[in-house]
C-alpha cells in the first residue's frame, strides 16, 4: 500500500506519511501559494508541482528528493509572435499533469487553460505545444465550464503502448490519439449534454467531461463523471453508457478506479450547476463494484451533521492497491480510508481548500 500522499491546497502543499496506523504532515511546501495540480512519476520517484499565482500567472517545480528541496522550471507556455497588432495565446493555468510511459523516460504531458497540450520530453525543462491539437477547427466551438476558457483536466496515457492518448476537455469532449499526439479523432459517442439546445445534446465537440479515469489493469474502461451523469465507456473512450437512476445524485465533479477491477469505482454526487453542494447537506461517497448496474452510499466517518463540501476533479484518489483512498474537500476538510471506502477518517478539518489529493 501506498505509504505517502500529497494534499495540494489554495496555501500549500501538504505531504503526509504513514506513521503507524495514523497519517502525520510536517510542514508545506509553497505555503500561502495556490497549489493547484501534483503528480509523482513512478517512472522515477520525481515530483512536479504547478501553482496558480494569477497575476504572475502559472508556475512549475520539480523535486527530486521526495519534496526536501524545490527547483523551478519554466511553465509550459505559448510562442509569443512578432506581429505588434497580434495577440498570442497565454497559459493561465496548468490543470493536469500526467507521466508518459514506462518506455520513454522523462516525458510529462500537461494539459492547460485554454485548452492546450503540452510535452516535454526532459522532465519539464523544456516544454512544446502539441500544435495538431491546437490548430484543430472544432476548437471554435469549445467553451468554458466552471473557468472562463475551455482547459485539460484529463490526461490519459495507455499503460500498454504509450503512443496512445485519451484526453477530457470542458467544454471540449473526448479526444483520442494513437501516435503522440501528431493527429487526433473526437469520442466519446453517448455523452449527454442539457446545457445545449436538445438538437445539440450529443454532438460531442461540446461534452463536458468533468473526469476521465482508466483502470490500470483494464485500460479501455473508462468511466467519466460528466457535468450531466455518471458514464461508462468499455472500449477506450469512443463510446459511453449513461447511468441516470443514482441517488443521491449524478453530478460531481471526482471519479477514482480501482486499479485492479474495472467495475469498482467511486464518485462524489452533489447538486449541480449554481448550487454544487451535498444532496440535502449530507456529504456521502458513491461506490459501484458491479460496473454500475448498482450503487452503494458510503457515509461511515463522513459528516452526520449539514456538510457543504465540494470535492474538486483531482480532489479523490486510490493507491495501487484499491484499499487506500483519500479525498479532499473545498472548505478543507481531508479523509482517508483504508478499506476501499467502506469507513472514512478525517485527517484534517482546518486545512486551505484542496485542490488536488495525490498518492506518491
Amino acid at each position: 500500500m501506498a505509504e505517502t500522499f500529497y494534499a495540494a491546497t489554495r496555501k500549500g502543499l501538504f505531504t503526509y506519511r504513514r506513521n503507524g496506523d495514523d497519517w502525520a504532515t510536517s510542514s508545506p511546501a509553497f505555503l500561502g501559494e495556490p497549489v493547484n495540480a501534483i503528480i509523482k512519476d513512478p517512472r522515477d520517484e520525481t515530483l512536479y508541482a504547478a501553482l496558480d499565482l494569477g497575476h504572475f500567472g502559472p508556475k512549475l517545480h520539480r523535486s527530486d528528493d521526495d519534496g526536501k528541496t524545490w527547483n523551478e522550471l519554466a511553465p509550459p507556455a505559448f510562442e509569443k509572435t512578432d506581429d505588434p497588432d497580434e495577440k498570442a495565446p497565454s497559459v493561465s493555468m496548468i490543470w493536469s499533469l500526467a507521466p508518459g510511459g514506462g518506455d520513454e523516460p522523462g516525458a510529462i504531458w500537461a494539459g492547460t487553460i485554454p485548452g492546450a497540450l503540452f510535452r516535454s520530453d526532459n522532465s519539464g525543462e523544456t516544454w512544446r505545444l502539441i500544435e495538431s491539437l491546437w490548430d484543430r477547427p472544432e476548437r471554435e466551438g469549445w467553451f468554458g465550464g466552471g473557468y472562463d476558457h475551455p482547459g485539460i483536466h484529463s490526461i490519459l496515457v495507455d499503460p500498454r503502448d504509450s503512443s496512445k492518448l485519451t484526453l477530457g476537455i470542458s467544454c471540449g469532449g473526448v479526444w483520442k490519439s494513437s501516435d503522440r499526439g501528431e493527429t487526433w479523432r473526437l469520442t466519446g459517442k453517448g455523452l449527454r449534454s442539457d446545457y445545449t439546445p436538445p438538437e445539440q445534446s450529443e454532438e460531442p465537440n461540446t461534452q463536458d467531461p468533468h473526469l476521465l479515469a482508466s483502470c490500470a489493469s483494464a485500460p479501455d474502461t473508462i468511466w467519466c463523471q460528466h457535468h450531466n451523469g455518471i458514464f461508462l465507456s468499455r472500449d477506450g473512450g469512443e463510446t459511453f453508457t449513461e447511468f441516470r437512476d443514482v441517488e443521491p445524485a449524478v453530478f460531481g465533479f471526482a471519479v477514482a478506479v480501482h486499479p485492479n477491477d474495472p467495475e469498482i469505482a467511486w464518485l462524489v454526487p452533489g447538486v449541480k450547476d449554481d448550487c454544487r453542494v451535498p444532496v440535502d447537506g449530507k456529504f456521502v461517497v458513491n461506490k459501484t463494484i458491479d460496473g454500475g448496474e448498482s450503487w452503494r452510499v458510503k457515509t461511515d466517518g463522513l459528516p452526520s451533521e449539514p456538510s457543504y463540501d465540494l470535492v474538486f476533479r483531482h480532489a479523490l484518489d486510490v493507491d495501487e492497491t484499491g484499499n487506500r483512498l483519500v479525498m479532499g474537500s473545498t472548505t478543507g476538510n481531508l479523509w482517508a480510508s483504508d478499506d476501499g471506502g467502506e469507513r472514512w477518517r478525517l485527517l484534517s478539518a482546518h486545512l486551505p481548500p484542496i485542490n488536488a489529493v495525490g498518492f506518491g
